[in-house]
Parts: C-alpha cells; structure tokens; sequence
C-alpha cells in the first residue's frame, strides 16, 4: 500500500505546484483516511516567522485531495468549491502532521476534513474541503 501511495506523491510532487514544497512522506491510510508527514520551508513564513496560514490551507488542500485521487485509483481529481479553514495556533518552520479524513462522497460532491498538527501533536488548523468530483485522465 505504501508503494501505491508514494506513486500519488511522486506525481503530486512532479506536476503540482505546492507539491514541490510541501515533500510529503507517508505516515498512515485506512479507507477514508490518510495520514502524511509535510514540510514547510523558509520561503513559507510571514514576516512574524510562522507558516503563512495561505499554505498552512494549501497543504490541507492538498492532502484531503490525494486521499480522494488515491481512493479513486487516479481516475477522479477534486475540483474546490469550498475551502473553509480555521487557524489554532502558529506554525513554525519545518515539519508537521497532516490528516486527511472523508465526511461524505456523493456522486458529484465530496466533503472533506484536513488537520493540521505541529510535531508535540496540538492541532495548528483545520480545513474543510469541499468539492465536485471531475472524470480525470491522463494522456
């Protein structure tokens, strides 16, 4: 399973933006459920020295889609209608815990949850993640 993981990962990180960033190295997935070790470098802060909230959004954004592309072996790609996030705490360079969880998946809609956890385990944020289900293919 793991393997099947890192092949999302390596083309998230080959042909997405934030994927160049972020480096996501697999933790943990059960069905609805994924589980990624990010990073965040300097070139992510605010002038206050924490992780600009932007990209705290753009790494949740990021799991809770691959979870969805990875359960639908690649063949459905979320399309955001709605990111709703909320800041707990602040972030510092370096690593942290995101999780990856499905509310609900309709035929059209999906409604997701990603949280954010610094490396002592207290959650830095939370985003709901919504979004229509789009066909994906590759050429």
């Amino acid at each position: 399973m793991k393997e099947e993981i890192e092949k999302y990962l390596a083309f998230h990180k080959n042909k997405g933006g934030s994927g160049k960033i972020f480096n996501f190295k697999f933790i943990e997935y059960r069905e609805g459920f994924l589980k990624l070790k990010g990073s965040f470098p300097a070139n992510t802060l605010n002038p206050a020295g924490t992780v600009q909230g932007g990209q705290m959004n753009s790494m949740l954004d990021d799991v809770t889609s691959l979870l969805l592309i990875y359960e639908a072996d690649g063949t459905i790609y979320p399309n955001s209608t709605n990111l709703h996030s909320i800041h707990h705490r602040p972030l510092f360079e370096g690593d942290a815990i995101a999780t990856a969880e499905i509310i609900k998946k309709g035929k059209n809609i999906v409604t997701m949850r990603g949280e954010l956890y610094n490396l002592d385990g207290k959650l830095v944020a939370t985003l709901i993640h919504t979004a229509l289900i789009m066909e994906f293919k590759t050429d």
